[in-house]
């Protein structure tokens, strides 16, 4: 028997909207008693009216997430198939260029906690969220039968499990790891790690905005932090850069960037890798008297929640704001948030403040986004995390 959630009066206006998730302060009453953990049950407004099947987490204050608005639906391991068939599908629809792509995006492709992402024939999962996991086994079948890969890899180790009463899991689900994960990408060859790289392996929604900074870096001196495995570096490095200088505070890291720079026939001489904390080494730049004609800030997230953004604003000014002193008149600025907390108006007003207290002239020129593998569903502006702009400095 599926329990009925039933909401408080007046608080159905964001599943109406298609809003994927209910905190737990909407809740009014369950008809029997508390459902377990990942749980499918049948929301009801007030008045008695179905407002969707949904998964239900009683360690989370996000409460509930939506499976489906179609009361005739039924929540079972055929409905999971038909969701990834549907992903899958409009994957193949898109111009991805490369062989890695996010085939799932959690709620924006109807299945909230899921992320797969497919590195050449091996896939990475990540279950986020207590529904996902409830549902584990019947979407790694889905997946193994879908798709056959060689390997099926799980990285669920992200914080937001802890929120969702879940402990962290990695490891080899189905299938044989190969000893290398090598994609191409923009006609870039990068290997991924799979098990210990940050989020899946590999920033697969920075693909078009790396795309981007190679087309604009021909004959530039070019400073890239935070640089990570050296995506952004390859790419300006590909496109004709004069000189790539790129920071990292993770060693590992550094070893892979130059390692996938060695797989790309670049170079080495005009690609200088640094071992360093970005805040502090801005200003030792700065005290050097380095200038350069391009610069690309990357940062992690910054501010996961809204309740990090007064500490994540202060961090974004900082390292923009020394940025904007080592950028040459007429220099481009790429600065990205990838943080679900941080609003793209917020975050234009933080780099707006930057320009202000160090009296730089800046024009916007293009906005960036996450490529297009990376939907995000109307009714979920949250879904819209990566956020960025490149700035041309006029004076």
């Amino acid at each position: 028997m599926i329990p009925n959630i039933h909401l408080k009066a007046g608080r159905e206006k964001s599943a109406l909207h298609r809003h994927p998730w209910l905190f737990s302060g909407a809740i009014g009453s369950v008809d029997a008693k508390e459902p377990g953990s990942g749980a499918t049950v049948r929301v009801i407004d007030f008045n008695g009216q179905f407002l969707g099947w949904a998964a239900y987490s009683p360690a989370s204050q996000i409460r509930l997430r939506f499976w489906s608005h179609d009361e005739s639906e039924t929540i079972n391991p055929a409905f999971f198939r038909k969701r990834i068939e549907r992903a899958m599908a409009a994957r193949a629809a898109l111009t991805v260029h490369g062989n890695a792509v996010r085939l799932v995006h959690g709620e924006s492709d109807g299945l909230p906690g899921l992320v797969v992402d497919k590195y050449a024939d091996v896939l990475v999962v990540q279950f986020l969220a207590a529904g996902a996991e409830h549902w584990r086994a019947a979407i790694l079948e889905a997946l193994q039968t879908l798709l056959r890969p060689a390997a099926i890899f799980e990285r669920s180790d992200a914080d937001v499990r802890e929120l969702e009463g879940l402990t962290q899991r990695v490891g080899l689900v189905a299938g044989k790891l190969p000893k290398h994960v090598d994609i191409i990408e923009n006609g870039i060859n990068y290997r991924v790690d799979v098990e210990a790289g940050q989020k899946t392996g590999f920033y697969l929604d920075q693909r078009r905005n790396r795309q981007r900074i190679g087309e604009l870096s021909a004959g530039r001196d070019v400073l890239n932090c935070f640089c990570y495995t050296g995506g952004f570096s390859l790419a300006a490095l590909k496109g004709g850069a004069k000189s790539v200088f790129s920071i990292d505070s993770s060693a590992e890291a550094l070893v892979a960037a130059q390692a996938n720079l060695k797989l790309n026939d670049i170079d080495p001489s005009r690609a200088e890798w640094l071992e360093a904390d970005v805040f502090q080494h801005l200003r030792k730049l700065r005290d050097q008297g380095r200038q350069f004609d391009m610069i690309v800030l990357d940062p992690p997230k910054f501010a996961p929640t809204a309740q990090h953004v007064e500490k994540a604003a202060r961090a974004y000014k900082d390292i923009n704001l020394w940025a904007l002193k080592l950028l040459k008149p007429g220099g481009w600025l790429a600065t990205f948030s990838c943080s679900g907390g941080m609003s793209a108006d917020l975050f234009q007003k933080i780099i707006a403040g930057a320009a202000w207290d160090t009296h730089a002239e800046m024009q916007i020129v293009e906005r960036f986004t996450a490529d297009i593998d990376h939907p995000v569903g109307l009714g979920f502006p949250e879904g819209d995390y990566l956020k960025g702009l490149l700035l041309r400095k006029v004076a």
